[in-house]
């Protein structure tokens, strides 16, 4: 997998993200591969033209894109568009309703992020034996956390946030490339002032 990437950080692209049935449809191809508008209906329980607008929406913002040798007529196969990096666009560069647009976007992400925490928290006391969560996937052994505490100038805060784009880059994998054996695994790193 190559180290490329590609920044996205216009509002069209972020206004394209923020919408809750966008981003299944990306956590989606992310997690299954590439896939029609019938197939991704079928999976997220939409009608195929709710999907097909969907899809063109985030083909404009520049975050999927059609496989044109797995296509063919009006059947097109999609698939989020590899290496990129999805940035904020600085916060004076952006209107009012852009500034919402962003923090819809936050919303819908920290809701995600919660929900992750709530399954770690699950699958730990599981791994534990002390009880049995209902209707979570088999985790043993795959889970993986860490919390720390630093001292850091935003200069180095901003080196840690560039390392860890580089690693998660090293170890990226896509459903058709990676190993036999692999999971898809939600990473998430986010550094808060702790005063």
């Amino acid at each position: 997998m190559t180290d490329e990437r590609r920044k996205v950080s216009s509002p069209e692209a972020l206004k394209a993200l923020a919408h809750p049935l966008r981003l299944r449809i990306l956590r989606h191809l992310s997690v299954h591969g590439p896939a029609t508008s019938t197939t991704l209906a079928a999976a997220l329980g939409e009608n195929t033209g709710t999907l097909s607008y969907h899809l063109r929406m985030l083909e404009r913002g520049g975050l999927v894109e059609d496989i044109p040798e797995r296509s063919a007529g009006r059947k097109r196969w999609w698939r989020g568009v590899p290496g990129l990096d999805i940035r904020r666009p600085p916060m004076d560069d952006v209107t009012a309703g852009e500034r919402a647009v962003i923090a819809e976007l936050d919303r819908l992400r920290g809701a995600e992020d919660l929900e992750l925490a709530r399954r770690f928290a699950a699958g730990q006391a599981r791994e534990a034996g002390e009880g049995e969560a209902e209707g979570e996937g088999a985790e043993e052994g795959w889970l993986r956390g860490s919390r720390g505490l630093s001292h850091l100038t935003k200069e180095q805060l901003d080196a840690f946030h560039d390392d860890y784009l580089k690693l998660l880059a090293k170890y990226r994998h896509t459903p058709e490339d990676a190993a036999p054996g692999a999971r898809p695994v939600h990473l998430r790193w986010f550094g808060i002032p702790a005063d």
